[in-house]
């Protein structure tokens, strides 16, 4: 039972037996990750009591303070490698660094809240230092157990407040005009950090339920998925897919040989065959266009909630589910205290806006990687834009040009030949 132990004890084992120059490099790696990853103005008190906190935490002298507050306002970016290292040197980490990583954890769940943002830290941290991140999933499983047995002693059940989720959360009643939302469970067993994958249509066959599309998608070992509006999604789904497959696709790849290549795609360049049949696809497109966007919303309310847990939340979804996304971001930026509840988000094909004034607002609520998965040749999300595509920049189709460590764009041409590859792709969302 010895993993248990340091598992609850980390803090014993750190902070009274790093040396103090230890202690000191800790801190200040600490201190000089959050000034790089949360540079923000309104991000200043969470980097101060972090730091402040963990300074009590590591039992250093309140002198280190000005140094640390330093360090978290930008000072000395340059020296997070000496610091690991000095870190690294201290005998007590002797050919085994992933203590520290051990520590972060139980510091940052110390008041029964695991922070999206202190994940984020501790994940940066954890690569600063040459740790496999796996080894940090192993962590969190350990410390999660320990959690269990202390729910279960009743010695300290506010610490059961992490891991609590309405698995199979629905609806009881419609709201506005959402007539279905239930999260399913895609994994057994529970874990400190959950992904919630958002499907973005459905159709007859392979795909014909929610779940299908993440079989096999590589992220936390709790998943679940959002059942939203399955009958408007079947709808589009069996126009797309008689698009796809019929003898209009064909008409379109005839298309795609002049769109493509000349770079423009408007309404001028697509044949008269595929225009004929335009309402097979924009009435169901529209509907669910409009759909998406209330189920965001609602989405976010309940992550504003945290009716996923005191943890943090990585959202993935394709087509329309990242549109769902898109608007539950966009939705909780408008709140107060919508910090620290998502980690990572993964919009594949997204059918929004791709102007980067309208993605600003994400890094308020994003902590990790806002990574946004593009396809310039995907015909079918510029066929149902082309009336507006002159005017408008759509993120599945380019970048989002957004100065930000967490924006990144990944070109998916390559491996995406048609719009329904997005429903076999898993991603998993990378730090450095």
């Amino acid at each position: 039972m010895a993993e248990e132990t340091d598992a609850k004890e980390p803090c014993e084992l750190v902070g009274k037996q790093l040396g103090e120059p230890g202690r000191f490099a800790y801190a200040a790696l600490c201190g000089i990750s959050l000034a790089y990853l949360f540079p923000e103005k309104e991000q200043s008190s969470f980097r101060m009591e972090f730091i402040e906190g963990l300074v009590k935490w590591l039992e250093l002298s309140d002198a280190v303070l000005p140094a640390m507050t330093a360090f978290t306002s930008g000072l000395g970016g340059e020296g997070a490698e000496t610091f690991a290292q000095i870190l690294l040197k201290d005998p007590v980490l002797a050919n085994n660094p992933v203590i520290i990583t051990q520590d972060l954890v139980s510091f940052s769940l110390k008041d029964g809240y695991y922070d999206a943002r202190a994940r984020v830290l501790i994940c940066h941290v954890t690569w600063l230092l040459r740790i496999p991140l796996e080894e940090l999933e192993v962590l969190e499983e350990s410390l999660l157990e320990s959690l269990k047995e202390q729910k279960e002693e009743a010695s300290d059940p506010y610490h059961y407040s992490v891991i609590s989720i309405h698995a199979g959360y629905k609806m009881k009643k419609r709201v506005g005009a959402i007539e279905e939302f239930e999260f399913l469970s895609l994994t057994e067993g529970k874990q400190l950090h959950i992904t919630i994958a958002i499907t973005g249509w459905l159709c007859t066959g392979k795909y014909g339920s929610f779940t299908a599309p993440w079989s096999s998608m590589l992220q936390s070992s709790e998943q679940y998925c959002l059942a939203w509006e399955s009958k408007y999604l079947m709808e589009l789904g069996n126009a797309l897919d008689s698009l796809l497959n019929g003898f209009v696709n064909m008409m379109a790849q005839e298309a795609l040989k002049f769109t493509v290549l000349s770079g423009i795609v408007t309404a001028l360049t697509w044949p008269t065959s595929l225009l004929t049949v335009a309402n097979v696809i924009d009435n169901p497109w529209g509907v669910c266009l409009n759909r998406s966007a209330e189920v965001g919303k609602h989405l976010a309310q309940i992550l504003l909630r945290r009716q996923q847990g005191k943890r943090p939340v990585t959202l993935i979804g394709f087509s329309l589910g990242a549109r769902v996304i898109y608007f539950c971001l966009k939705e909780m930026a408008q709140e107060k205290d919508c910090e620290g509840i998502i980690e990572d988000v993964v919009l594949l094909g997204a059918p929004v806006e791709g102007e980067a004034k309208y993605w600003k607002a994400f890094t308020k609520v994003v902590s990790g990687r806002i990574i946004n998965g593009y396809c310039r040749g995907d015909w079918l999300l510029s066929f149902v834009y082309r009336t507006s595509s002159a005017q408008l920049k759509v993120a599945g189709l380019q970048p989002v040009i957004l100065d930000d460590r967490r924006m990144v764009n990944m070109d998916l041409s390559s491996v995406v030949s048609s719009p329904l590859h997005f429903l076999s792709i898993s991603l998993r969302p990378y730090r450095s």
